[in-house]
């Protein structure tokens, strides 16, 4: 825990106390879900303040554990170049972002249906009001605000590959991030009732996309890092390198050689670290495809090193 950074780690503490207090309140009649879950803006039921707690509540114990799991796994790098205040912002921002584009869905859905809310329906073999028809439109979880953080990584770092279970092969973080979002697509435009807000997953993606864009055009107000995001990237590029089976060129030496001073090595490091800073900061601000192939041989020989 003392190697996340503190955004994300009151994140996961936040979420993860939350549903041990829904899953305790529930036996006590209290459900935290219909309390603080995002309602239909419609129903009886719906509150404003529903757009940012619903966020933190969710279904299931796979729920969680999966959302938590990305959170850990890309907020901590995404947390480490945006810095801790820009990343707040960006969750928060994809996670309403995501309610909102939930609510517009529910509203077509509704407006297409025909329906009157003091009309009755058919729900599970029981007719009941549509009041109370409305308030089971209930949406919880973070997934909106993950969504957002997997589209970051992927436009922050498009090139960076990883592993996806059960691919043998790493594939690079913008297919990775079309892979999802074509998937969610597919699902949001088939309805197919499996209780998932995809649409939901959607809209996380689309506020993601618009604020890092927003700030890309705006690098005064985007505050991009580059001490702990660096490390974790550099991390991640030494260990896929690793892992190649491309050939090992010839390097430079990790010590100081005979002819070489210690005031002349640490000199030629200082320079060589600088150099890769800039790399990485002109890839965080427009896409690693915006290296010449100078720049992009440069930072792969750094990774061998």
């Amino acid at each position: 825990m003392r190697t996340i950074p503190p955004v994300t780690k009151n994140l996961l503490i936040i979420n993860i106390l939350m549903y041990l207090a829904t899953e305790v309140l529930v036996r006590t009649g209290v459900d935290l879900r219909d309390i603080l879950g995002l309602h239909f803006f419609l129903a009886p039921d719906f509150k404003v303040y529903q757009l940012l707690t619903y966020i933190f509540m969710h279904g299931d114990l796979t729920h969680i554990f999966f959302n938590m799991f990305a959170l850990w796994m890309f907020g901590c790098v995404i947390e480490r170049v945006l810095g801790s205040k820009k990343f707040l912002i960006y969750f928060l921002v994809c996670g309403i972002g995501a309610g909102i584009i939930q609510e517009a869905a529910q509203f077509a859905n509704y407006s297409i249906e025909n329906l009157s809310a003091y009309s009755t329906v058919n729900y599970g073999g029981e007719v009941i009001a549509m009041s109370d028809y409305l308030n089971k439109w209930t949406t919880v979880g973070a997934s909106g605000a993950i969504y957002g953080i997997l589209l970051a990584f992927g436009m922050l770092f498009p090139e960076e590959r990883i592993f996806i279970f059960p691919l043998p092969i790493p594939i690079k973080a913008k297919w990775f991030v079309l892979i999802y979002a074509a998937i969610e697509l597919f699902f949001a435009l088939n309805q197919t009732g499996d209780g998932v807000a995809h649409v939901a997953h959607l809209g996380g993606m689309l506020f993601g996309f618009l604020l890092i864009r927003y700030w890309q055009h705006h690098p005064g107000s985007a505050g991009f890092g580059t001490g702990g995001g660096r490390q974790f990237f550099d991390n991640m590029r030494s260990s896929w390198e690793k892992r190649s089976h491309k050939p090992a060129g010839p390097s430079r030496p990790a010590d100081p050689t005979p002819q070489e001073t210690d005031w002349e090595y640490n000199a030629r490091k200082k320079t060589e670290q600088d150099e890769i800073d800039r790399l990485l900061d002109k890839i965080r601000m427009s896409g690693y495809d915006s290296l010449t192939d100078q720049e992009k041989r440069r930072l792969f020989e750094s990774g061998k090193d």
